[in-house]
């Protein structure tokens, strides 16, 4: 059933079956709305009317020449009457008035004839029953609502919970922004509304913001043309009102066919909903990070493929589609400050989509690319702020779990790596194998033959020599580089050298033994790299 009664649906009603019924005028119009059933037979009936009334009348107010039909007819739509039904059964009229015809089709007022005399008491009974009922289907209905977000609300859900059950219960696309015109949450997807999520910025603030047409009075929900002021796909807009203030709004995208009664009141309780989720910031923020946290997870653990990752993440807020794609894994040293929720926040003020989360040990960010060199630039801006961490290779949706790995490889070696630095995987070379193998025991067993000796001496005296031999090795052999880089003579540095090759029992000098002690001390580095903390 409907949210209204029309007057189309009212005189269908059992009791206007009972004679003949003729529209003279205003059928245009009989879809409007009957709110109440009024009867009178007095000219200034006009005055005890307040709008969406059935005015039924045996016509003996109506006047007897033109001029005065005119003018009733004229005042009865002047009131916002609903539809003029006159009774046609000798006691006023026989006919219809050609008068009272023109005037109620110049004003589109729905102007209606019965040939025989019907009870008004029952026509009155029997519409105001069925206005009872819808109400009371209505009451129902909203209260079914109510508590269908009071659930969801016990149930400790975030807004992305109540974004959804509001697209699921009025079968719209639905979205949340905040006060900054940021979409945090997107749900009922349909392609014309993807195309519009693909412009928001444009919808939201050059249109919503801006156009003349969206000046509403009381509480009315404004509605706002979508993409384009040429492609009108109209919205509702309803504001969250956190502690007094406008936190964001809620988006209700009903394209050509206008929401109903009962679909903007849904639209009024879920933005009261969104609201009570969000009276704790900080809770609504972890919220938000566990969404895509729990996201991210699923990607890593294979539950999910890229593209799905990437439509599940559009329901966040974040829209990753048709981007070129990177992975960002960031992590924090023992010794390095605490970078909570650094990633996160450096990415938002980028303006980049991404969608990031605490994978463990790791921060890992799955980040929407604008264009071609954009990846160096987010290497630029991460490593500008001290973080420390890797990047893969520029992806499309189906390739991120490669590049999760890519990145979580990179991010293991700066880990390991004296000073904060965020590193590409394709400038590892030959560490990508070393941190394949760091994850099980080849690479322990690989150090500690090649370098069992020297870490053995160098636990037990003060001055110990690996960071010489470190040193020795970054240079290519060359001893001159290397004393200037100690800051030593090179009459120290030989000493250390020869000392060195006794322990190992190795030819320094020789670059096959070089390059195997090369990839036995970046083993021994990331093998003892700073034990990783969640960020």
């Amino acid at each position: 059933m409907t949210d209204v009664l029309t007057v189309r649906a009212a005189l269908q009603l059992e009791v206007f079956t009972r004679t003949e019924v003729r529209v003279y005028a205003g059928g245009r119009n009989l879809d409007r709305p009957v709110r109440w059933v009024h009867t009178g037979e007095i000219p200034d009936i006009h005055r005890f009317l307040t709008g969406q009334e059935m005015l039924l009348t045996a016509g003996l107010g109506m006047g007897d020449t033109a001029l005065q039909q005119r003018a009733f007819v004229r005042r009865l739509a002047d009131a916002h009457a609903a539809v003029l039904v006159v009774e046609l059964a000798g006691r006023m009229f026989d006919t219809m008035p050609q008068a009272a015809v023109e005037e109620a089709e110049a004003v589109g007022l729905p102007l209606v004839g019965l040939a025989d005399e019907i009870p008004f008491v029952e026509t009155s009974a029997q519409i105001h029953e069925v206005l009872v009922g819808m109400r009371v289907k209505q009451l129902i209905a909203e209260e079914a609502t109510s508590q269908a977000f009071m659930d969801l609300l016990l149930a400790d859900e975030d807004y992305v919970g109540v974004v959804r059950e509001l697209a699921r219960k009025t079968g719209r696309p639905v979205v949340l922004e905040d006060v900054a015109h940021q979409m945090l949450a997107y749900g009922g997807a349909t392609p014309e509304a993807d195309r519009l999520v693909d412009e928001w910025s444009a919808h939201s603030r050059a249109i919503h913001e801006r156009h003349h047409s969206l000046v509403t009075h009381g509480r009315e929900v404004p509605n706002a043309p979508a993409a384009s002021f040429r492609e009108v796909v109209p919205c509702a807009r309803q504001p969250v009102i956190l502690r007094g203030e406008s936190w964001g709004w809620l988006h209700l995208l009903h394209g050509g066919v206008q929401p109903s009664p009962a679909e903007l009141r849904t639209l009024e309780r879920a933005a009261a909903a969104v609201a009570i989720t969000l009276v704790s910031e900080r809770e609504s923020g972890a919220r938000a990070s566990q969404r895509q946290t729990a996201l991210l997870n699923r990607l890593l653990l294979g539950d999910i493929p890229g593209e799905k990752f990437v439509s599940l993440g559009l329901a966040l807020g974040q829209d990753l589609r048709g981007r070129d794609l990177i992975v960002v894994t960031v992590c924090s040293g023992d010794d390095e400050p605490a970078q909570d929720h650094a990633l996160a926040r450096l990415l938002w003020e980028s303006g980049r989509p991404a969608i990031v989360g605490d994978t463990g040990d790791f921060d890992t960010a799955v980040v929407g690319l604008s264009g071609p060199g954009d990846a160096a630039e987010v290497r630029t801006v991460l490593a500008e702020h001290g973080l420390r961490g890797g990047i893969s290779r520029v992806v499309e949706p189906a390739a991120l779990p490669l590049a999760l790995r890519q990145s979580r490889s990179a991010a293991s070696v700066a880990a390991a790596a004296t000073t904060a630095e965020v590193r590409h995987f394709d400038d590892l070379g030959a560490l990508r194998l070393l941190v394949a193998l760091s994850e099980g025991p080849e690479l322990r067993r690989y150090v500690e033959d090649e370098l069992g000796p020297l870490l053995e001496h160098d636990a037990l005296v003060k001055n110990p020599l690996l960071p010489t031999l470190r040193t020795f090795l970054d240079c290519g052999g060359n001893k001159a580089r290397a004393a200037d880089a100690l800051f030593v003579q090179r009459r120290t540095l030989y000493h250390r050298l020869e000392r060195l090759s006794e322990i190992l029992g190795l030819d320094l000098t020789r670059v096959d033994n070089q390059q195997r002690l090369q990839l036995a001390v970046r083993g021994h580095d990331l093998l003892r790299r700073p034990a990783l903390r969640r960020t």
